[in-house]
């Protein structure tokens, strides 16, 4: 049996937040905003001023990072008030309801720190992702939105409330 925790990372784990960052664009670069080579090459400073502009939460499972996300807090379209970015689940432990444990903390969490209402941006061909947020309580908002960091393309804006 596994052994999973939740957690948002303290402004001291910008290592962690580096690993886990890279890994994600490593593995889905198609999915992840973001350039690999780019942050790569960052230091101490680049990532540690990201832990002061989002919050980040992340799995681990069995004293491994098995995932995360950021989270900014705003106020948004469709009345969200927190925006979900660069979420992800290594390969390893998809399919295990890791998201959906991040998901309960987050509502656990929800009052305390802003993000009663989530709204997040997926590619309109992530049809998995798609599917996955549905189940989760993300419902579709508004028309398709075309991309302007990557031409060509377009992702749907998507919404959930605390549970």
């Amino acid at each position: 049996m596994r052994n999973s925790i939740i957690r948002k990372l303290d402004h001291a784990e910008w290592q962690l937040l580096r690993d886990i960052r890279l890994r994600a664009l490593s593995d889905s670069p198609e999915h992840i905003g973001g350039d690999f080579a780019e942050e790569s090459s960052w230091g101490e400073e680049q990532w540690s001023s990201q832990l002061e502009k989002f919050d980040f939460v992340i799995a681990e499972v069995d004293g491994e990072s098995a995932g995360g996300m950021n989270i900014e807090k705003l106020i948004g379209d469709f009345g969200a008030t927190c925006w979900i970015g660069s979420c992800w689940i290594d390969p390893h432990y998809r399919g295990q309801g890791l998201l959906s444990e991040i998901f309960t903390h987050i509502d656990e969490k929800a009052e305390e720190e802003g993000w009663s209402v989530q709204g997040l941006g997926v590619w309109v061909d992530n049809f998995v992702a798609i599917a996955i947020y549905e189940k989760l309580g993300f419902v579709k908002m508004g028309p398709e939105v075309p991309s302007t960091r990557t031409p060509d393309r377009h992702y749907q804006r998507m919404i959930r409330h605390s549970r």
